[in-house]
Protein backbone atom coordinates (compact mmCIF):
# COMPACT_ATOMS: atom_id res chain seq x y z
CA UNK A 1 0.00 0.00 0.00
CA UNK A 2 3.21 2.51 0.56
CA UNK A 3 3.81 2.31 -3.08
CA UNK A 4 0.78 4.30 -3.56
CA UNK A 5 1.12 8.33 -2.96
CA UNK A 6 -1.75 10.61 -1.83
CA UNK A 7 -2.10 12.40 -5.07
CA UNK A 8 -2.73 8.70 -6.73
CA UNK A 9 -5.48 7.84 -4.34
CA UNK A 10 -7.02 10.93 -4.92
CA UNK A 11 -7.05 10.93 -8.60
CA UNK A 12 -8.13 6.65 -8.21
CA UNK A 13 -11.04 7.39 -6.15
CA UNK A 14 -12.22 11.05 -7.76
CA UNK A 15 -11.64 9.36 -11.28
CA UNK A 16 -15.28 7.12 -10.68
CA UNK A 17 -17.09 10.52 -10.09
CA UNK A 18 -16.57 11.28 -13.74
CA UNK A 19 -20.14 11.39 -16.12
CA UNK A 20 -21.56 7.72 -16.41
CA UNK A 21 -20.81 6.35 -19.68
CA UNK A 22 -23.98 4.34 -21.40
CA UNK A 23 -23.61 1.08 -19.96
CA UNK A 24 -24.15 2.27 -16.61
CA UNK A 25 -27.04 4.29 -17.92
CA UNK A 26 -28.36 0.61 -18.91
CA UNK A 27 -27.36 -1.13 -16.20
CA UNK A 28 -29.35 1.55 -13.58
CA UNK A 29 -32.27 1.36 -16.21
CA UNK A 30 -32.24 -2.60 -16.28
CA UNK A 31 -31.85 -2.23 -12.22
CA UNK A 32 -35.39 0.21 -12.16
CA UNK A 33 -37.22 -2.23 -14.82
CA UNK A 34 -37.15 -4.80 -11.42
CA UNK A 35 -38.41 -2.22 -9.15
CA UNK A 36 -41.15 -1.62 -11.14
CA UNK A 37 -41.71 -5.41 -11.30
CA UNK A 38 -41.87 -5.24 -7.57
CA UNK A 39 -44.19 -2.24 -6.72
CA UNK A 40 -46.55 -4.03 -9.73
CA UNK A 41 -46.43 -6.60 -7.38
CA UNK A 42 -46.78 -5.46 -4.48
CA UNK A 43 -49.78 -2.96 -5.46
CA UNK A 44 -51.21 -5.98 -6.93
CA UNK A 45 -51.45 -7.58 -3.44
CA UNK A 46 -52.93 -3.82 -2.22
CA UNK A 47 -55.31 -4.33 -4.35
CA UNK A 48 -56.60 -7.92 -4.22
CA UNK A 49 -55.11 -8.96 -0.89
CA UNK A 50 -52.34 -10.65 0.84
CA UNK A 51 -54.15 -13.97 -0.25
CA UNK A 52 -52.10 -13.86 -3.87
CA UNK A 53 -49.20 -14.88 -1.36
CA UNK A 54 -48.44 -18.71 -0.91
CA UNK A 55 -48.71 -18.14 2.84
CA UNK A 56 -51.17 -20.33 4.83
CA UNK A 57 -51.99 -22.79 7.32
CA UNK A 58 -49.53 -23.46 9.40
CA UNK A 59 -46.91 -21.31 7.30
CA UNK A 60 -47.88 -17.60 7.64
CA UNK A 61 -44.42 -16.34 7.33
CA UNK A 62 -43.42 -16.99 3.84
CA UNK A 63 -40.54 -14.93 1.46
CA UNK A 64 -41.63 -11.45 3.10
CA UNK A 65 -40.23 -12.94 6.39
CA UNK A 66 -37.18 -14.46 4.95
CA UNK A 67 -36.27 -11.50 2.95
CA UNK A 68 -36.54 -9.58 6.45
CA UNK A 69 -34.02 -11.93 7.94
CA UNK A 70 -31.99 -12.16 4.85
CA UNK A 71 -31.73 -8.48 4.21
CA UNK A 72 -30.88 -7.37 7.92
CA UNK A 73 -27.89 -10.11 8.24
CA UNK A 74 -26.53 -8.78 4.93
CA UNK A 75 -26.16 -5.47 7.26
CA UNK A 76 -24.15 -6.77 9.51
CA UNK A 77 -21.14 -7.32 7.50
CA UNK A 78 -20.66 -3.30 7.43
CA UNK A 79 -20.41 -3.14 11.22
CA UNK A 80 -18.67 -5.94 11.59
CA UNK A 81 -15.49 -4.70 8.72
CA UNK A 82 -16.39 -1.13 9.44
CA UNK A 83 -16.86 -0.94 12.94
CA UNK A 84 -14.69 -4.10 14.96
CA UNK A 85 -12.13 -4.20 12.96
CA UNK A 86 -11.73 -0.40 12.97
CA UNK A 87 -11.49 -0.46 16.83
CA UNK A 88 -8.57 -3.57 16.55
CA UNK A 89 -6.75 -1.35 13.91
CA UNK A 90 -6.79 -4.44 11.12
CA UNK A 91 -5.77 -2.21 8.05
CA UNK A 92 -6.99 -4.69 5.25
CA UNK A 93 -10.62 -3.59 6.47
CA UNK A 94 -9.79 0.23 5.26
CA UNK A 95 -10.23 -0.39 1.07
CA UNK A 96 -13.50 -1.82 1.58
CA UNK A 97 -14.79 -0.15 4.52
CA UNK A 98 -17.17 2.55 2.67
CA UNK A 99 -18.48 -0.27 0.37
CA UNK A 100 -19.21 -2.20 3.32
CA UNK A 101 -20.81 0.52 5.41
CA UNK A 102 -23.04 1.36 2.33
CA UNK A 103 -24.39 -2.07 1.89
CA UNK A 104 -24.93 -1.91 5.64
CA UNK A 105 -27.29 1.00 5.15
CA UNK A 106 -29.19 -0.07 1.96
CA UNK A 107 -29.87 -3.49 3.60
CA UNK A 108 -31.65 -2.14 6.25
CA UNK A 109 -33.46 0.08 4.59
CA UNK A 110 -34.64 -2.97 2.01
CA UNK A 111 -34.90 -4.93 5.16
CA UNK A 112 -37.38 -2.30 6.41
CA UNK A 113 -39.53 -3.32 3.65
CA UNK A 114 -40.74 -6.20 4.61
CA UNK A 115 -42.70 -6.04 7.40
CA UNK A 116 -44.68 -3.38 5.57
CA UNK A 117 -45.25 -5.26 2.46
CA UNK A 118 -46.36 -8.37 4.68
CA UNK A 119 -48.41 -6.19 7.13
CA UNK A 120 -50.70 -6.58 4.00
CA UNK A 121 -53.24 -3.39 4.81
CA UNK A 122 -50.01 -1.35 4.90
CA UNK A 123 -52.63 1.89 5.39
CA UNK A 124 -52.79 0.92 9.21
CA UNK A 125 -48.98 0.47 9.88
CA UNK A 126 -49.89 3.45 12.64
CA UNK A 127 -51.31 1.11 14.68
CA UNK A 128 -47.94 -0.52 14.71
CA UNK A 129 -46.47 2.54 16.47
CA UNK A 130 -46.38 3.45 19.90
CA UNK A 131 -48.20 7.22 20.00
CA UNK A 132 -50.86 8.71 21.95
CA UNK A 133 -54.45 8.19 20.55
CA UNK A 134 -57.97 8.92 21.43
CA UNK A 135 -58.45 5.29 21.39
CA UNK A 136 -55.93 4.33 23.77
CA UNK A 137 -53.91 1.65 21.58
CA UNK A 138 -51.10 0.99 22.37
CA UNK A 139 -48.72 -1.96 20.66
CA UNK A 140 -47.74 -4.94 22.58
CA UNK A 141 -44.24 -4.32 23.48
CA UNK A 142 -44.21 -8.08 25.22
CA UNK A 143 -44.25 -8.94 21.35
CA UNK A 144 -40.68 -9.54 19.75
CA UNK A 145 -42.18 -7.97 16.26
CA UNK A 146 -41.93 -4.57 18.31
CA UNK A 147 -38.02 -5.06 19.55
CA UNK A 148 -37.62 -5.92 15.87
CA UNK A 149 -39.23 -2.14 14.92
CA UNK A 150 -36.56 -1.17 18.03
CA UNK A 151 -33.72 -2.85 16.94
CA UNK A 152 -34.16 -2.20 13.19
CA UNK A 153 -34.63 1.82 14.13
CA UNK A 154 -31.58 2.05 16.14
CA UNK A 155 -29.18 0.15 14.23
CA UNK A 156 -29.99 2.04 10.77
CA UNK A 157 -30.01 5.25 12.78
CA UNK A 158 -26.37 4.62 13.97
CA UNK A 159 -25.26 3.00 10.81
CA UNK A 160 -26.40 5.89 8.73
CA UNK A 161 -24.56 8.67 11.29
CA UNK A 162 -21.33 6.26 10.94
CA UNK A 163 -21.51 6.28 6.91
CA UNK A 164 -21.91 9.31 6.69
CA UNK A 165 -19.52 11.06 9.31
CA UNK A 166 -16.94 9.02 7.76
CA UNK A 167 -17.99 10.06 4.14
CA UNK A 168 -17.69 14.16 5.25
CA UNK A 169 -13.71 14.59 4.41
CA UNK A 170 -13.96 12.73 1.01
CA UNK A 171 -16.94 14.97 0.27
CA UNK A 172 -14.91 18.10 0.98
CA UNK A 173 -12.21 16.66 -1.64
CA UNK A 174 -14.86 15.76 -4.03
CA UNK A 175 -16.41 19.29 -3.90
CA UNK A 176 -12.83 20.86 -4.08
CA UNK A 177 -12.15 18.96 -7.38
CA UNK A 178 -15.72 19.67 -9.10
CA UNK A 179 -17.38 22.11 -10.95
CA UNK A 180 -21.01 23.56 -11.52
CA UNK A 181 -23.81 21.95 -9.64
CA UNK A 182 -22.22 18.77 -8.53
CA UNK A 183 -19.57 21.34 -6.46
CA UNK A 184 -23.13 23.14 -4.94
CA UNK A 185 -23.89 19.87 -3.84
CA UNK A 186 -20.78 18.41 -2.32
CA UNK A 187 -20.28 21.62 -0.69
CA UNK A 188 -23.54 21.57 1.22
CA UNK A 189 -22.84 17.63 1.96
CA UNK A 190 -19.48 18.50 3.30
CA UNK A 191 -20.73 20.57 6.06
CA UNK A 192 -18.36 22.98 5.64
CA UNK A 193 -15.06 20.76 6.05
CA UNK A 194 -12.02 22.53 5.72
CA UNK A 195 -9.57 19.75 7.24
CA UNK A 196 -8.78 21.74 10.12
CA UNK A 197 -6.62 20.48 12.84
CA UNK A 198 -9.53 20.93 15.10
CA UNK A 199 -12.08 19.31 12.76
CA UNK A 200 -9.68 16.33 12.58
CA UNK A 201 -9.91 16.12 16.42
CA UNK A 202 -13.39 16.17 16.43
CA UNK A 203 -13.75 13.61 13.29
CA UNK A 204 -11.38 11.20 14.80
CA UNK A 205 -12.89 11.06 17.97
CA UNK A 206 -16.60 10.93 16.20
CA UNK A 207 -15.69 7.78 14.03
CA UNK A 208 -14.22 6.21 17.26
CA UNK A 209 -17.33 6.55 18.95
CA UNK A 210 -19.44 5.71 16.70
CA UNK A 211 -17.73 2.56 15.81
CA UNK A 212 -18.26 1.76 19.56
CA UNK A 213 -21.45 2.15 19.90
CA UNK A 214 -21.96 -0.03 16.05
CA UNK A 215 -20.35 -2.71 17.74
CA UNK A 216 -22.59 -4.20 20.29
CA UNK A 217 -25.37 -3.64 17.45
CA UNK A 218 -24.16 -6.31 15.16
CA UNK A 219 -24.54 -8.91 18.40
CA UNK A 220 -27.99 -7.15 19.92
CA UNK A 221 -29.82 -6.58 16.56
CA UNK A 222 -29.83 -10.16 14.93
CA UNK A 223 -29.99 -11.56 18.41
CA UNK A 224 -33.31 -9.62 18.68
CA UNK A 225 -34.33 -11.08 15.02
CA UNK A 226 -33.97 -14.87 16.27
CA UNK A 227 -35.83 -14.13 18.74
CA UNK A 228 -39.03 -13.89 16.95
CA UNK A 229 -38.67 -17.58 15.92
CA UNK A 230 -36.76 -18.77 19.93
CA UNK A 231 -39.67 -16.92 21.88
CA UNK A 232 -42.63 -19.67 20.67
CA UNK A 233 -42.95 -22.77 21.01
CA UNK A 234 -42.67 -24.04 17.35
CA UNK A 235 -40.65 -27.24 17.20
CA UNK A 236 -37.02 -26.38 15.49
CA UNK A 237 -37.66 -22.99 16.75
CA UNK A 238 -37.89 -22.92 20.43
CA UNK A 239 -34.03 -23.25 20.78
CA UNK A 240 -31.62 -21.14 22.96
CA UNK A 241 -28.68 -20.93 20.14
CA UNK A 242 -30.78 -19.00 17.65
CA UNK A 243 -29.13 -15.64 18.64
CA UNK A 244 -25.47 -16.86 18.21
CA UNK A 245 -26.67 -19.09 15.74
CA UNK A 246 -28.40 -15.84 14.06
CA UNK A 247 -25.13 -13.82 14.70
CA UNK A 248 -22.93 -16.28 12.96
CA UNK A 249 -24.95 -16.30 10.04
CA UNK A 250 -25.63 -12.61 9.17
CA UNK A 251 -22.01 -12.24 9.65
CA UNK A 252 -21.48 -15.10 6.83
CA UNK A 253 -23.82 -13.81 4.40
CA UNK A 254 -22.32 -10.11 4.90
CA UNK A 255 -19.29 -11.41 4.16
CA UNK A 256 -20.26 -13.39 0.98
CA UNK A 257 -22.06 -10.09 -0.13
CA UNK A 258 -19.09 -7.92 0.55
CA UNK A 259 -16.95 -10.06 -2.09
CA UNK A 260 -19.91 -10.06 -4.71
CA UNK A 261 -20.18 -6.58 -4.62
CA UNK A 262 -16.61 -5.49 -3.89
CA UNK A 263 -14.72 -7.86 -7.11
CA UNK A 264 -18.07 -6.21 -10.11
CA UNK A 265 -16.53 -2.88 -8.03
CA UNK A 266 -12.76 -3.47 -8.50
CA UNK A 267 -12.85 -4.09 -12.27
CA UNK A 268 -14.78 -1.31 -13.11
CA UNK A 269 -13.01 1.33 -11.68
CA UNK A 270 -9.78 0.06 -11.94
CA UNK A 271 -9.72 -0.42 -8.02
CA UNK A 272 -6.81 -2.97 -8.21
CA UNK A 273 -4.19 -1.59 -6.63
CA UNK A 274 -6.67 -0.73 -3.66
CA UNK A 275 -8.72 -3.34 -3.40
CA UNK A 276 -6.01 -6.01 -3.73
CA UNK A 277 -5.91 -9.46 -3.68
CA UNK A 278 -4.51 -9.42 -0.13
CA UNK A 279 -7.73 -7.81 1.00
CA UNK A 280 -10.25 -10.12 -0.93
CA UNK A 281 -8.11 -13.18 0.73
CA UNK A 282 -8.35 -11.56 4.17
CA UNK A 283 -12.72 -11.37 3.74
CA UNK A 284 -12.29 -15.69 2.24
CA UNK A 285 -10.17 -16.34 5.39
CA UNK A 286 -13.23 -14.57 7.62
CA UNK A 287 -15.56 -16.34 5.90
CA UNK A 288 -13.98 -19.60 6.28
CA UNK A 289 -14.31 -18.86 10.18
CA UNK A 290 -17.57 -17.81 10.30
CA UNK A 291 -18.59 -20.78 8.04
CA UNK A 292 -17.23 -23.05 10.56
CA UNK A 293 -19.50 -20.95 13.45
CA UNK A 294 -22.53 -22.38 11.21
CA UNK A 295 -21.54 -25.69 10.43
CA UNK A 296 -20.80 -26.08 14.39
CA UNK A 297 -24.70 -24.41 14.92
CA UNK A 298 -26.02 -26.96 12.27
CA UNK A 299 -24.41 -30.01 14.18
CA UNK A 300 -25.37 -28.62 17.89
CA UNK A 301 -29.32 -28.43 16.78
CA UNK A 302 -29.39 -31.76 14.87
CA UNK A 303 -27.28 -33.00 18.79
CA UNK A 304 -29.95 -31.01 21.09
CA UNK A 305 -32.53 -32.41 19.40
CA UNK A 306 -31.16 -35.90 19.84
CA UNK A 307 -30.15 -34.99 22.87
CA UNK A 308 -33.46 -33.77 24.32
CA UNK A 309 -35.28 -37.58 23.34
CA UNK A 310 -38.74 -35.41 22.64
CA UNK A 311 -40.09 -37.16 19.58
CA UNK A 312 -41.97 -34.15 18.13
CA UNK A 313 -38.28 -32.13 17.85
CA UNK A 314 -36.51 -34.74 16.52
CA UNK A 315 -38.73 -35.56 13.56
CA UNK A 316 -39.29 -32.26 12.92
CA UNK A 317 -35.13 -32.46 12.78
CA UNK A 318 -35.39 -35.65 10.80
CA UNK A 319 -38.23 -33.98 8.22
CA UNK A 320 -35.85 -31.16 7.19
CA UNK A 321 -32.68 -33.29 6.25
CA UNK A 322 -35.04 -36.18 4.16
CA UNK A 323 -38.67 -35.05 4.10
CA UNK A 324 -40.32 -32.48 1.65
CA UNK A 325 -37.94 -29.44 1.67
CA UNK A 326 -34.73 -32.21 1.34
CA UNK A 327 -33.26 -29.95 -1.57
CA UNK A 328 -33.54 -26.89 0.25
CA UNK A 329 -31.84 -27.97 3.42
CA UNK A 330 -28.81 -29.83 1.30
CA UNK A 331 -28.24 -26.39 -0.63
CA UNK A 332 -28.07 -24.58 2.79
CA UNK A 333 -25.76 -27.14 4.49
CA UNK A 334 -22.84 -27.90 1.00
CA UNK A 335 -23.59 -23.78 0.03
CA UNK A 336 -22.86 -22.16 3.92
CA UNK A 337 -20.52 -25.02 5.56
CA UNK A 338 -18.70 -27.24 2.40
CA UNK A 339 -17.98 -25.17 -0.56
CA UNK A 340 -16.75 -22.18 1.42
CA UNK A 341 -14.12 -24.97 2.94
CA UNK A 342 -12.58 -24.34 -0.65
CA UNK A 343 -11.04 -21.46 0.83
CA UNK A 344 -8.29 -23.41 2.99
CA UNK A 345 -6.91 -23.89 -0.45
CA UNK A 346 -4.70 -20.45 -1.30
CA UNK A 347 -4.79 -20.69 -5.30
CA UNK A 348 -8.81 -20.84 -4.90
CA UNK A 349 -9.19 -18.36 -2.59
CA UNK A 350 -6.55 -15.58 -4.56
CA UNK A 351 -8.53 -16.18 -7.65
CA UNK A 352 -11.21 -13.25 -8.31
CA UNK A 353 -13.93 -15.78 -10.01
CA UNK A 354 -13.68 -18.55 -7.41
CA UNK A 355 -14.16 -15.59 -4.93
CA UNK A 356 -16.79 -14.49 -7.03
CA UNK A 357 -19.16 -17.58 -7.59
CA UNK A 358 -18.10 -18.55 -3.77
CA UNK A 359 -19.72 -15.83 -2.49
CA UNK A 360 -22.75 -15.84 -4.83
CA UNK A 361 -23.36 -19.58 -3.08
CA UNK A 362 -22.83 -18.64 0.21
CA UNK A 363 -25.77 -16.35 -0.12
CA UNK A 364 -27.76 -18.60 -2.12
CA UNK A 365 -27.32 -21.12 1.00
CA UNK A 366 -28.16 -18.45 3.46
CA UNK A 367 -31.22 -17.60 1.67
CA UNK A 368 -31.98 -21.35 1.74
CA UNK A 369 -31.05 -21.34 5.30
CA UNK A 370 -33.66 -18.72 6.48
CA UNK A 371 -36.54 -20.40 4.16
CA UNK A 372 -35.67 -23.95 5.73
CA UNK A 373 -36.26 -22.26 9.48
CA UNK A 374 -39.11 -19.79 8.71
CA UNK A 375 -41.25 -22.45 6.16
CA UNK A 376 -40.27 -25.44 7.74
CA UNK A 377 -40.80 -25.09 10.95
CA UNK A 378 -44.77 -24.45 11.38
CA UNK A 379 -44.51 -26.49 8.09
CA UNK A 380 -43.93 -30.14 10.60
CA UNK A 381 -45.36 -28.72 14.13
CA UNK A 382 -46.94 -30.74 16.96
CA UNK A 383 -50.36 -31.84 15.33
CA UNK A 384 -50.18 -34.04 12.42
CA UNK A 385 -52.94 -33.39 10.58
CA UNK A 386 -52.27 -29.53 10.62
CA UNK A 387 -48.91 -30.29 8.97
CA UNK A 388 -48.38 -28.48 5.16
CA UNK A 389 -46.24 -27.07 2.68
CA UNK A 390 -45.60 -23.51 1.59
CA UNK A 391 -43.86 -22.65 -1.55
CA UNK A 392 -43.78 -18.82 -2.90
CA UNK A 393 -46.18 -16.89 -5.36
CA UNK A 394 -45.61 -15.41 -8.43
CA UNK A 395 -46.54 -11.98 -6.55
CA UNK A 396 -43.87 -12.92 -3.97
CA UNK A 397 -41.11 -13.38 -6.31
CA UNK A 398 -41.99 -10.47 -8.45
CA UNK A 399 -41.53 -8.66 -4.98
CA UNK A 400 -38.24 -10.17 -4.12
CA UNK A 401 -37.26 -9.88 -7.64
CA UNK A 402 -37.71 -5.51 -6.84
CA UNK A 403 -36.31 -5.56 -3.64
CA UNK A 404 -33.15 -6.74 -4.95
CA UNK A 405 -32.76 -4.85 -7.75
CA UNK A 406 -33.63 -1.61 -5.38
CA UNK A 407 -30.25 -2.65 -3.32
CA UNK A 408 -28.34 -3.31 -6.25
CA UNK A 409 -29.72 0.06 -8.12
CA UNK A 410 -29.29 1.97 -4.86
CA UNK A 411 -25.64 0.87 -4.99
CA UNK A 412 -24.84 1.65 -8.11
CA UNK A 413 -26.57 5.20 -7.71
CA UNK A 414 -23.97 5.99 -4.71
CA UNK A 415 -20.69 4.42 -5.94
CA UNK A 416 -21.28 6.95 -8.85
CA UNK A 417 -22.10 10.42 -7.22
CA UNK A 418 -19.97 9.66 -3.95
CA UNK A 419 -16.89 8.59 -3.51
CA UNK A 420 -16.96 4.36 -2.62
CA UNK A 421 -13.37 4.18 -1.39
CA UNK A 422 -12.53 6.26 1.80
CA UNK A 423 -9.90 8.14 0.81
CA UNK A 424 -9.18 9.65 4.36
CA UNK A 425 -8.25 5.63 5.71
CA UNK A 426 -6.14 4.92 2.70
CA UNK A 427 -3.99 7.61 3.14
CA UNK A 428 -3.43 6.47 6.63
CA UNK A 429 -2.42 2.72 5.48
CA UNK A 430 -0.19 4.89 3.33
CA UNK A 431 1.37 6.94 5.99
CA UNK A 432 1.93 4.07 8.49
CA UNK A 433 3.63 1.91 5.58
CA UNK A 434 5.88 5.25 5.12
CA UNK A 435 6.60 5.04 8.74
CA UNK A 436 7.21 1.96 9.25
CA UNK A 437 10.14 1.13 6.50
CA UNK A 438 11.79 4.43 8.03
Amino acid sequence: MSRLSYAEIDRTVLDTLTPPRRAYWLTVAVLFCGILIGATCWGYQILVGIGVGGQNHPVAWGTYLINFVFWVGIAHSGTLISAILYLFRAGWRNPIARAAETMTVFAVCTAGLFPLIHLGRVWLVYYMLPYPNQRNLWPNFQSPLVFDLIAISTYLTVSSLFWYTGLIPDIARARDNATGTRKKIYKILSLGWTGELEQWRHYSRGYLFFAALATPLVISVHSVVSWDFALSVVPGWHSTIFAPYFVAGAIHSGLAMVITLMIPLRAIFNYKRIITDDVLENVAKTIIFTGLIVGFAYATEYFIAWYSHNPVEIESFRWRALGDYTVEFWIMVICNTLIPLLFFIKKIRRSVPWLFGISILVNVGMWFERFVIIAGGPAHGFIPHSWGLYSPSMVEFGIMLGTFSLFFFLFFLFVKHLPSVSMTEMKELVHEGENSHD
